[in-house]
């Protein structure tokens, strides 16, 4: 199931909590669907900085001997995949670097296409780089400042780069929060037992009974100090832009359905996808069955729109580890049936419906489509609650290159054929943005379906994107 485009990470942050590192935990558990490569939570005793990251979910790293290392009422974590540098221990955020300025810790979601070109002209100046993740840039960047402050610094870090960051910072007391000026990237704050938290999403806030406040704005810098913690402190520093940039496909795939992204919520803009679908590709059928969990409310509105039956016809596995010992004997489709199993009894005799947020190459729906015509049905008619994919993300998602997109080369009609579904319709994007509030186009960035992109990528960001991607074809 590795035919998706993957999560880029999850952040969390909290200033004046006695239990800020178990909180951390708990507010990375609920954000593991973003980042499963690793882990890490750095938490503030007022005077010093402690750390503890790990590779592997959020349940694996931590128990209560190692989150005993953690004292303290201020943490940061995150959550990662790798959409810029390798898959190591040493690429597992929150980074901690000691400086003039003293201890600071840093955690991001998001991406800087300039990164590699500004990486560069460091390395030519003498920096030694501890990782290849495109985030140590900032530290050094904030290091070499000669402004009075850290937050001095951060500003006029983020004043010379662009591209797409929702960022913590922690010291021993302050946590800094910096949100891009096109907001690509989701980020909310809430209060806890008048505690400030952040976070990347707000189911976060539900798991630890967290008040949601408002987004983190777009450009927007908040200072919270453990002297003042009542005190939020909020400017705009960076550079204003004409329109917002946010990440469209946060509320097509990435944002858990019950997560309010963007200040809206995700669930409604899925199932509004899915009535939309069914205006724009009706077919004559029986039931209509989602591609779980990520096409369920899309499905949901589908059959709504349609006025055909809702069924779960597919059966996720939702205890599949990182890694699976694949059978000597070949098993057709293996890697597709150890994640999903038909129902047969609600397929055979039917002819089908299969909703799915995506096709990225094309590989893993080609497999699904078959496995429910080998469970009975007599027709397969896939829609697909977003547009063609066909360019990759710079933004903070791990996309394939553009060769390896399946609609970057191809039409609708070869992209069915290929998959070998009776019929294939894909949401168009005026509806897409129309099902996520923004008929007039205004509020999203969409380049992954119009190759039309707000920030230029370097060429050298190009390169180092197509060097760090694993070449699997359709």
């Amino acid at each position: 199931m590795h035919d998706k485009l993957r999560e880029e990470c999850g952040v969390f942050g909290v200033l004046g909590h006695p239990e800020a590192a178990r909180l951390t935990y708990l507010g990375l558990y609920a954000l593991q669907h973003r980042g499963q490569e690793s882990a890490g939570i750095v938490t503030s005793d007022g005077r010093t900085l402690h750390a503890e990251r790990g590779m592997g979910h959020v349940s694996e790293i931590f128990h209560e001997d190692r989150l005993g290392q953690l004292p303290g009422d201020a943490a940061i974590g995150h959550v990662r995949y790798s959409t810029a540098g390798k898959v190591s221990l040493r690429e597992a955020q929150p980074f901690l670097i000691d400086c003039h300025r003293g201890q600071v810790a840093l955690c991001h979601n998001g991406n800087l296409p300039d990164a590699a070109d500004l990486r560069h002209q460091l390395e030519l100046e003498g920096a030694i780089f501890n990782s290849t993740s495109d985030t140590e840039v900032v530290l050094h960047k904030i290091a070499r400042s000669r402004a009075d402050s850290l937050h001095g610094a951060i500003v006029e870090t983020f004043q010379a780069i662009d591209g797409a960051f929702s960022m913590a910072f922690l010291t021993p007391t302050q946590l800094i929060i910096v949100r891009d000026p096109r907001g690509f990237r989701p980020l909310a704050l809430g209060v806890l037992d008048g505690a400030w938290v952040v976070a990347s999403e707000t189911c976060a806030f539900d798991l630890i009974d967290a008040e949601y406040v408002r987004e983190v704005e777009p450009g927007e810098v908040v200072v919270i100090d453990r002297n003042d913690p009542g005190n939020l402190q909020s400017s705009f520093p960076l550079a204003k832009v004409e329109r917002p940039s946010h990440c469209i496909f946060e509320h097509v795939y990435f944002a858990r359905p019950d997560s309010l992204v963007f200040g809206r919520s995700v669930n409604k803009s899925r199932h509004k996808m899915g009535k939309q679908l069914a205006r724009e590709h009706p077919v004559a059928a029986d039931i209509v069955v989602p591609v779980p969990d990520s096409g369920v409310a899309a499905a949901i509105g589908y059959a709504a729109g349609s006025g055909l039956k809702f069924r779960f016809g597919l059966v996720r596995n939702h205890y599949v580890g990182r890694t699976f010992i694949e059978p000597k004997q070949s098993i057709r489709h293996f890697g597709v049936k150890v994640k999903l199993n038909p129902i047969i009894d609600l397929i055979a005799g039917r002819r089908v419906v299969l909703i799915d947020d995506s096709i990225v190459r094309g590989t893993t729906s080609r497999k699904i489509v078959n496995m429910v015509r080998q469970a009975g049905a007599t027709e397969v008619h896939l829609r697909i609650s977003c547009p063609p994919t066909i360019a990759p993300c710079y933004y903070g998602v791990d996309t394939p290159t553009r060769e390896h997109l399946i609609a970057s080369s191809r039409t609708v009609e070869e992209i069915r054929e290929f998959i070998g579904a009776d019929s294939l319709g894909y949401l168009s994007l005026d509806g897409l943005l129309a099902a996520c509030g923004d008929a007039r186009d205004t509020t999203y960035c969409t380049a992954c379906y119009t190759n039309r992109y707000p920030i230029e990528v370097s060429p050298r960001a190009e390169t180092k994107a197509q060097r760090e991607k694993e070449p699997l074809g359709v």
